[in-house]
């Protein structure tokens, strides 16, 4: 690379994101990006199954990954520029958040439900084992990589630098909640990233990043965006009916193993634990390998995986219904009428009806939630914010998951 020359990214976001290689910390993160295991993000969907909602949530991690190194890098630098003592842990934040999704599996969250998979884990996994990564931290600094996983460990020494990576107000939340709100469509969850950014700020005594009595404001519309997000996007029916054909596709295709053809590393994603893999076998996993076997087994002898297969590529999905009026009992009696139906009219039933629930915990004290400077000292925004303290209250849906085939006798009933 040319001296003083930049690499740059055109983000939809954020504009362009320019790294300046004469900069040390910007030059590794160029090489970072540059490793086969960052490039893997490329080919997984920062959404999973979620475009077959809004079909436009097409981003990947790898842009998402950027996007958060790019608001870290923001925030942070401010924040330095006003206490020149922070600016030693610029290298740790910056690369921790550039790195924070690596260890994702194929469609992202979705896989972690399916196969058990834990991103956080083999984030860490990643960045010991994988050789071109290891050796891009070691030689910047031999005590790079027990710094970066100490922040996603929490147990950085100084409290700001890992919460600007992993909080109830971090990096990763303000890019995710700004990005999946742009490419789904959902205008509800614009956010004020400039105000944000301004009303964070550091408190020297207890070295945590704190908000600005006169910021709570825009933290508050963060908070009901973050709320709308999950109670209109990640928890809409159409996502969680997608996500549940796609488990219950490859939990057939495990039952039919080793008959079934699959490579080797779809072969052992569905009879090893998936934490437990060869670092070579974890990595060579993503959307477009696990989406080539679902084309190819629409194909196979076997009835049940074909027809699941065929309904999660070609969008004919099941059916959702809310449920959450319904007590335990009452929700397990219908599942069970519901499975009746289909086992006379010919189903599979427990590969066609369930139950699922849609969560949300609201805001909470997590990693000790967020400080507010007021002039009696830092106190947490819920205290102080009646608005904030409404979201503390956890939110969760039930749902009914059926074929249409079914849709009119189960309307009748419900009704």
């Amino acid at each position: 690379m040319l001296p003083n020359a930049s690499r740059t990214y055109h983000d939809p976001l954020h504009g362009a994101i320019a790294l300046d290689s004469s900069d040390p910390t910007e030059a590794l993160l160029i090489h970072l990006i540059d490793t086969p295991a960052f490039q893997r993000l490329r080919r997984i969907r920062q959404l999973g199954p979620a475009s077959l909602t809004f079909h436009g949530a097409e981003a990947s991690r790898f842009t998402h990954s950027l996007g958060v190194m790019a608001v870290a890098r923001r925030a942070f630098d401010r924040l330095a520029k006003r206490y020149p003592q922070l600016q030693p842990h610029r290298t740790v934040v910056l690369c921790a958040a550039l790195l924070h999704d690596v260890g994702h599996g194929p469609f992202s969250h979705t896989s972690e439900e399916i196969f058990g998979n834990h991103h956080e884990h083999w984030t860490r996994r990643i960045l010991r084992e994988s050789a071109p990564v290891r050796q891009l931290l070691d030689e910047f600094n031999p005590q790079l990589l027990d710094s970066i996983e100490a922040v996603y460990l929490h147990k950085y020494p100084v409290p700001l630098v890992w919460q600007l990576v992993s909080s109830q107000l971090d990096c990763d939340r303000l890019d995710y909640l700004m990005r999946d709100s742009y490419f789904t469509g959902a205008s509800y969850g614009k956010l004020d990233l400039d105000r944000i950014l301004m009303a964070l700020n550091y408190d020297p005594v207890s070295q945590q990043l704190v908000v600005a009595r006169k910021g709570m404001a825009a933290i508050e519309h963060y908070l009901i965006v973050r709320y709308f997000m999950y109670a209109q996007v990640y928890n809409h029916p159409k996502n969680i009916t997608a996500s549940w054909v796609l488990g219950q596709a490859f939990d057939r295709a495990r039952s039919q193993l080793p008959v079934l053809e699959a490579d080797a590393t779809v072969n052992a994603w569905l009879t090893q634990n998936c934490n437990d893999l060869a670092l070579d076998c974890y990595l060579s996993a993503d959307d477009i390998v696990f989406t080539y076997h679902l084309h190819r087994w629409q194909h196979c002898p076997d009835a049940v995986l074909a027809d699941l297969c065929r309904r999660f590529l070609d969008r004919d999905l099941l059916k959702a219904l809310d449920v959450t009026h319904l007590d335990a009992m009452q929700r397990d009696k219908l599942l069970h009428q519901v499975q009746d139906w289909l086992t006379q009219i010919g189903f599979a039933a427990p590969y066609y009806a369930g139950l699922r629930v849609a969560f949300s915990r609201g805001y909470t004290l997590y990693q000790s939630g967020i400080k507010l400077q007021t002039g009696s000292g830092l106190q947490e925004i819920s205290q102080v914010s009646p608005l904030v303290q409404t979201l503390t209250q956890p939110f969760q849906r039930d749902w009914l998951i059926y074929p249409r085939e079914i849709e009119s006798a189960l309307l009748a009933i419900v009704q």
